[in-house]
């Protein structure tokens, strides 16, 4: 499904190690696992430990996910459970 060689960064914002934290992470990963097999980076910033890289993203909600490369950049708020939300949100797949 990903377009040629893209690699995926991806940037997932927390605030801690909480249940929705830790689910984010967790579907984050499948889905690129199923997806974006060998072509995808996942940088997790806890913005407990560095508030000050909220600004960069301009992160205004915990958990929120930047998809940083291929651009266009793009933001999903929220524990990633709606698969498909996500999937269009990285431009794996095309919005219904």
């Amino acid at each position: 499904m990903a377009k040629g060689t893209n690699k995926y960064e991806l940037r997932l914002y927390i605030a801690g190690n909480t249940p929705k934290s830790a689910l984010a992470l967790k579907n984050l990963k499948r889905y690129c696992e199923e997806h974006l097999k060998g072509i995808y980076e996942i940088e997790v910033i806890d913005l407990l430990v560095n508030p000050q890289l909220a600004e960069g993203d301009q992160i205004l909600a915990i958990p929120t996910l930047v998809k940083k490369v291929p651009e266009p950049v793009r933001k999903i708020i929220g524990d990633l459970s709606n698969e498909e939300k996500v999937l269009v949100g990285l431009d794996l797949r095309a919005a219904k």
